[in-house]
């Protein structure tokens, strides 16, 4: 079995504190590990060992392409509907002009010409606060995320990140940086793969 790994942006420190500070005083859902917070940007289920150079080398490239950009968190909805919800998150402000989309699609291109497979579904930015189980109507969660909304932060970085499944906290994932990945045509350029 290979690596279960995904291509995100990750939460700075201040802005997880944030929404963390924003969720605390909320009990009733099982709220997703802080920790983890992420924009997951391609996800590949099973990458073999030999294709992560490649793959890392493919992503730098597409990183290079992309000047650091600001982004906020703001706005929340439900998957698969607000009305059957299985899962609740939260979004992120989407001018026209916002990269994300096309460092998504850059990500998913380097998977695919590394072999990796990522998944195929449509590219919606979000962050996943909570999962619910079984599924129910999320209009009283929505209205009570929609009031959040972050700071803004300058996005420097993309992250390939391992996922272990059953080995975190409560038996949720962990998960591991393998390489945190620079934006922008700047001169020092690097990449530290656990384990090197």
């Amino acid at each position: 079995m290979g690596h279960r790994m995904f291509v995100a942006v990750l939460l700075p420190e201040e802005i997880r504190e944030e929404l963390e500070r924003f969720l605390e005083p909320r009990p009733g859902l099982a709220w997703s590990d802080p920790a983890q917070w992420h924009l997951t940007l391609a996800f590949c289920a099973d990458i073999d060992d030999w294709r992560l150079d490649d793959l890392i080398d493919r992503l730098t490239a597409v990183a290079r392409k992309h000047e650091p950009f600001r982004l906020t968190l703001t706005g929340a909805g439900a998957f698969p509907s607000v009305e059957r919800a299985k899962v609740l998150w939260a979004g992120v402000e989407q001018p026209e002009e916002l990269p994300l989309h096309s460092l998504a699609a850059g990500a998913r291109s380097a998977a695919n010409a590394s072999g990796c497979c990522p998944d195929g579904a449509r590219f919606r930015p979000h962050l996943t606060l909570a999962r619910l189980r079984g599924s129910g109507d999320a209009t009283h969660w929505l209205h009570v995320l929609d009031t959040f909304t972050s700071s803004d932060w300058q996005v420097r970085e993309i992250a390939l990140v391992e996922s272990f499944l059953g080995q975190g906290r409560q038996g949720r994932a962990r998960h591991e940086v393998m390489a945190r990945i620079p934006l922008g045509s700047g001169d020092e350029r690097w990449w530290a793969r656990s384990g090197d």
